[in-house]
């Protein structure tokens, strides 16, 4: 059986935070955020990753992964572009958005061929979650329903001070399975409350220790074939109610999947802290808590040394 894969994605622009956040050194020696997450991985055991990036972006994302993190990982390229749709359908006139994270996760369907995780390029997400993952993907194999995975983080651990985040609030059952997860796009913290809004007025407490998602999943294969089946029904819908900002979100169908019964997700807990750069006032927050870790010994002063 083929080792787990790690999937990026990465071609989104980060358009609060003003430019290609991916790319922004974050670490002493010019690490980017992705760089400690792939020296994580890598630790984990994983040996590939493929990066979900735009076209446009081929030549940057080479220039900075391939030198570094090439020296240990296989590193694969998949575009996510407009025009990757099903037949008979055309992305809108004035559409620049890319449909969403179930559709970069779709773009990888040619590249793997064996159970995955998913993360994003721009977060932050810890040591254990690494390995957690890959020892639940090394022995991942579908049965009677699908079998996946994601990593949990506590509500606290994930905020900024500088703004909102938007965070997949979840429910487990006794025994550790994923019942639901609601997108919340705007939660913050409000005279010492974490709370979120929907509509701007309104604001709804979470309490501490809920659980969220940050987007780091662990497939089978099987994702790919529900992805690209359910991608048609989300177009219908899309291109009439929300032509040029609707988005298909990748937990929206694991939701699916669950309430269908077809699938369940082990939520593997982790006590760390998020890291992330969501708005420009983050990074030095971010740059001191990785200087830290480096100087703790949990990573070496060099990653790719």
């Amino acid at each position: 059986m083929k080792g787990p894969i790690l999937v990026v994605m990465a071609a989104g622009m980060g358009s609060r935070y003003g430019g290609l956040k991916q790319m922004d050194p974050v670490g002493s020696n010019g690490e980017l955020i992705i760089d400690f997450s792939l020296y994580d991985a890598w630790k984990a055991g994983f040996r590939k990753v493929i990066f979900i990036i735009k076209r446009e972006m081929e030549k940057d994302f080479r220039a900075m992964i391939e030198p570094k993190a090439g020296k240990k990982l296989e590193v694969v390229f998949a575009f996510q572009e407009l025009t990757d749709v099903p037949e008979g359908f055309h992305p809108p006139n004035g559409r620049v958005k890319p449909w969403g994270t179930g559709h970069a996760v779709l773009a990888a369907r040619k590249e793997v061929d064996a159970p995955f995780a998913v993360i994003n390029a721009d977060d932050y997400y810890g040591v254990q979650a690494f390995q957690d993952m890959y020892d639940f993907l090394r022995n991942a194999h579908d049965d009677d329903k699908y079998r996946y995975c994601m990593v949990g983080y506590l509500v606290e651990n994930t905020l900024t001070e500088n703004g909102h985040v938007a965070r997949g609030l979840c429910q487990a059952d006794e025994n550790g399975y994923l019942q639901d997860i609601v997108e919340r796009t705007k939660i913050q913290r409000n005279n010492g409350q974490i709370q979120y809004t929907e509509n701007d007025c309104d604001w709804a407490t979470i309490a501490e220790g809920t659980l969220v998602s940050m987007n780091l999943w662990g497939f089978t294969r099987s994702i790919m074939k529900e992805l690209e089946k359910r991608f048609s029904a989300f177009l219908e819908s899309a291109l009439k109610e929300n032509p040029l900002k609707g988005e298909y979100f990748l937990p929206f169908v694991v939701d699916e999947l669950i309430e269908e019964g077809n699938a369940t997700v082990k939520v593997l807990k982790s006590p760390d802290k998020w890291q992330g750069v969501t708005y420009k006032e983050d990074k030095e927050n971010v740059v001191r808590a990785l200087q830290l870790l480096k100087d703790q010994g949990v990573y070496p002063q060099n990653l790719w040394e």
